[in-house]
């Protein structure tokens, strides 16, 4: 296997895992975050006693300082497996969001974060779905069989469905998808994972709109409907395509900045340095 790259990321909210990790949370431990006093009966580890506390109090309890630790937090791939994501050139969109899948889950597990694996199209199926680990050997299967799979001609409607499988605990979630969906059903699914944390990965291939021929006659096939088309392109034509994607690309921001959600574009090849900046820019430490 290639080498994976990994990337830095925090999360933008207090874990509230009980399992130590390298995030802030709100969990007592023994972490260097100092919280407060309080009572050694109430907290009764004699490493933590202070002295200058203990005799300020006119009561004579023993105080002693408490810390939070860092925990751990869940952190999922959510991948779109519908017929549009086997579209590109010189590989496919699915090849794109299998090295993802690596790297999210060597990057977590550095972290010592739990991942897990979700894959959906118009149905959830339990090949595609990998229970949150603290080992990533599953999903670097996952990702292997994931670069070799052949979608049918059919459409991400399981959306909804896969967000209904998130855990009730926060967490951090990677979706991954070319997003050619219709807009109330993502608006739909988003509302049901407003309590996560959501970072949309935006898979596109520059085959699909900016490397078509000038003029001449082409043909169109819809992976997800099995629709064909004949076009014959002209520079005015083009144009329109080229003005469509542009547009889809706006209203895709709009609907995920309407949930405070920055997107993430990855057009032809993923780099995982462009994702550290990613949280360095828009996720507050």
């Amino acid at each position: 296997m290639d080498y994976i790259k990994e990337f830095s990321y925090h999360i933008g909210w207090r874990s509230r895992s009980r399992r130590p990790g390298r995030h802030k949370s709100n969990q007592r431990g023994m972490g260097m975050e100092f919280r407060g006093h309080t009572t050694l009966l109430s907290y009764p580890d004699p490493r933590r006693i202070d002295i200058r506390q203990t005799i300020r109090d006119p009561m004579e309890q023993v105080y002693v300082r408490i810390f939070n630790q860092k925990s751990a937090t869940p952190v999922f791939v959510m991948c779109d497996m519908s017929g549009s994501m086997q579209y590109g050139l010189p590989h496919t969109k699915l090849n794109t969001a299998a090295q993802i899948a690596r790297s999210v889950a060597q990057s977590a597990t550095r972290n010592t974060d739990p991942v897990g694996f979700i894959g959906f199209d118009d149905a959830l199926r339990d090949e595609w779905l990998c229970t949150l680990s603290a080992r990533p050997h599953s999903i670097l299967e996952l990702a292997d069989r994931l670069e070799n799979h052949l979608p049918p001609e059919v459409g991400a409607a399981a959306l909804m469905d896969s967000a209904r499988l998130l855990p009730r605990e926060r967490a951090l979630v990677f979706l991954v998808s070319d997003f050619h969906m219709p807009m109330a059903q993502l608006e739909a699914a988003l509302l049901l994972m407003l309590r996560h944390q959501i970072v949309p990965v935006v898979l596109w291939n520059t085959a699909e709109y900016k490397n078509l021929p000038e003029f001449g006659v082409t043909s169109i096939h819809d992976p997800e409907t099995g629709e064909r088309r004949t076009l014959f392109l002209r520079a005015s034509y083009r144009q329109r395509i080229l003005d469509t994607f542009t547009a889809r690309r706006q209203a895709i921001e709009d609907l995920f900045m309407k949930f405070d959600m920055q997107p993430f574009f990855v057009e032809d090849q993923f780099d995982a340095d462009l994702l550290t900046e990613y949280f360095h820019q828009y996720v507050a430490a």
